[in-house]
């Protein structure tokens, strides 16, 4: 009997509870501001010249629930929530079967969220899983049913969902795919459209059509076990039918969007407030300059056209500031939404170099400075032995100087340097320009062993080609809320990390990778670009088994390329022509309005007119080039006697 007595009072508690909790929040929804679904979440992008670019769900695109198509409500609602119109924002018996099925298989597979909640969650909140989300969640469900009606929440629903391939709402999407407005869908259309905000990425009809597809073909057997379609409509359906547009309204790139999610990556970590992030409106203004942009990805689209496996990455830098003014992080954004500029990391190979070699000046060695290149097997403290090898085994089999190792980047020369420094002084330089990761003190290094991220390793090259200032490279320059009120603007501070002097050297020792004056054992590495080029570039290329880059600059434009495959596939084919063709083709466009902005000489610099190989006096303009040395360290030439010399020789 007290058992009794105590489990009714346990009971009662529990509705007086319940009926407080409830009244509670009623008058909490009754006495609060509305939330906002019209313009939560939303943001627009702005480039260079403060130019709208991109708009998330915003107003303009706003589609009223009666201008939608009905077979496309139909076809949400089947598939999403087929009670929507008579819960209260939680279907209790659709929780309970996915409780059952997801114990039984021992994992989630079933989720038994409503409209409502998918709309706060995607407007509101993060993704996570944790108590506090779904409490939230759970809160803001039960006022968003009390302030807006069924109509309502739907509408907010349909125009705010993301449906893929950068489209938010449904009027974008629409258009997206289809090239039509959203009041006149076939079946088929609306079917596909609807499958899509399961998997956004893997059930659009650009990016994976057969996905798409059948996706579509479980929508339609919602609507039919819905009643909401007949028999015969469902047993006709014809998806062959259905064209697929796959343009956005103001760009049709294929690779804008990988500047803009990473715009959105930067947004999310800039430190700015989460629910002012979330609040809507946000107006974000970014370094895009789309011009510079639209070189880049036509340039790539021709060089590349038959190698569609393959992919790439590129960014364009401002050296001054640091602003990142095109980005592409794949070959097409529809095909692969995975951003390698932004998440990927890669090896570097000889790209390395520069940073070796701006160590080697900064540690008393000059650009004529001689070690011998031959195969060479180095024995380690370890115990262990290190053989490198030149492209192609081919060496000098002689000594070459610092400018001629540059210029034909050879890697026996640069594991001397490396072990003659020692291997700690590199990762040590890339950690003062400004590159992040952690890289071993291993010979190897040299070479460009380690994987480091595009826009990290940016960084590193930014500080070459401003002349030794490090800054941090950015996208987002200013964000303002939706009334103009500034929230965040750009600090564009710099440091002096590198000596001006060392940086100008190394500077035109890079600017010898096409020359035409280092013929040898092998020639320079970008000479092959040469006849591309109408003005002075510092350039690197690189080269492993599995990656090919070329980075190049002057004082205007910082451009890096990397060309190979996401799964690390080994070369079968020699591809390094894309990467130096894009670099060429794109930086020669974009400098074209441009005077050659090459850096004037330090006063502490000087120059003598040297044999681009062997560093020795020469009277042969053909082979000459100017080497640069900081005053004091040029080498001692009697420059008549050699002459005599020669005149003697030639005489006889």
């Amino acid at each position: 009997m007290r058992v009794i007595k105590w489990f009714f009072k346990f009971n009662l508690f529990l509705f007086i509870s319940f009926i407080i909790c409830y009244i509670g929040i009623n008058i909490y929804a009754f006495i609060t501001p509305k939330l906002n679904l019209t313009n939560t979440g939303t943001y627009f992008l702005f480039d260079n010249k403060d130019e709208l670019i991109y708009q998330g769900s915003s107003t303009s695109s706003w589609a009223p629930l009666e201008k939608i198509d009905s077979k496309f409500i139909d076809a949400v609602i089947s598939i999403e929530d087929k009670k929507f119109y008579q819960h209260k924002g939680f279907d209790l018996l659709r929780i309970g079967k996915a409780m059952v099925t997801n114990i039984e298989t021992g994992h989630i597979v079933q989720g038994a969220s409503t409209i409502t909640q998918q709309l706060v969650k995607n407007l509101y909140l993060d993704f996570g899983k944790t108590w506090k989300r779904k409490i939230e969640e759970a809160f803001l469900t039960i006022i968003t049913e009390l302030q807006y009606d069924k109509d309502e929440i739907l509408e907010s629903y349909l125009n705010t969902i993301n449906y893929g391939n950068g489209n938010y709402g449904v009027s974008n999407a629409c258009f997206y795919y289809f090239n039509k407005d959203i009041n006149n869908l076939t079946l088929e259309e609306a079917t596909i459209l609807a499958g899509i905000p399961k998997s956004p990425n893997k059930f659009n009809p650009v990016s994976n059509y057969d996905e798409s597809i059948n996706r579509a073909k479980v929508v339609a057997k919602a609507m039919y076990l819905n009643h909401t379609i007949t028999e015969n409509e469902y047993n006709n359906l014809n998806y062959s039918n259905v064209e697929i547009y796959g343009k956005n309204k103001n760009n049709d790139g294929q690779m804008l969007m990988y500047y803009q999610d990473a715009v959105y990556k930067e947004l999310k970590n800039l430190g700015i407030n989460k629910k002012v992030l979330e609040s809507g409106g946000l107006k974000v203004y970014t370094n895009l300059d789309i011009d510079k942009q639209n070189a880049l990805e036509k340039n790539i689209l021709n060089n590349f056209k038959d190698n569609q496996e393959l992919q790439v990455a590129s960014l364009i830098v401002d050296p001054t500031s640091g602003a990142i003014e095109a980005l592409t992080g794949g070959l097409n954004y529809q095909k692969s939404q995975y951003n390698r500029a932004t998440d990927s990391k890669r090896q570097v190979g000889s790209t390395m170099k520069s940073f070796l070699y701006y160590s080697a000046l900064e540690n008393n060695l000059v650009s004529s400075s001689k070690f011998s290149s031959e195969a060479t097997t180095f024995n380690l403290s370890s115990q262990s032995s290190y053989s490198p090898t030149n492209y192609n085994d081919k060496y000098a089999n002689k000594e070459i100087t610092m400018a001629a190792a540059i210029a034909f980047s050879d890697n026996i020369y640069a594991v001397k340097t490396n072990l003659f420094l020692g291997v700690d002084k590199l990762p040590a330089l890339a950690k003062r320009v400004g590159i992040k990761e952690e890289l071993d003190a291993i010979p190897s290094l040299a070479l460009g062993t380690e994987e480091i991220n595009i826009i990290d390793y940016a960084q590193g090259y930014a500080t070459l080609a401003s002349g030794g200032y490090k800054k941090d490279l950015y996208l987002i320059r200013k964000i303002e809320d939706e009334n103009g009120i500034v929230l965040y603007k750009k600090n564009n501070s710099k440091s002096l990390v590198l000596n001006p002097n060392y940086v100008f050297i190394l500077n035109q020792l890079l600017s010898n990778t096409s020359s035409s004056a280092f013929k040898d054992y092998t020639s320079a590495t970008a000479a092959s670009i040469a006849s591309k080029l109408s003005r002075k570039y510092a350039i690197k290329t690189g080269t492993t088994s599995t990656d090919y880059w070329t980075v190049g600059y002057n004082k205007d434009d910082l451009m890096l390329v990397w060309v190979g495959y996401d799964n690390n596939r080994i070369f079968t084919q020699n591809y390094g022509y894309l990467a130096k063709n894009i670099w060429a083709d794109t930086m020669e466009e974009i400098q074209k309005d441009k005077i050659d902005n090459w850096y004037d000489m330090p006063s502490g610099v000087v120059g003598i007119i040297l044999d681009a190989v062997t560093g020795e006096v020469t009277n042969n303009p053909d082979n000459a080039i100017i080497y640069y040395y900081l005053k004091g360290s040029e080498p001692s030439i009697n420059v008549e006697k050699i002459f005599k010399e020669d005149e003697k020789k030639t005489s006889s």
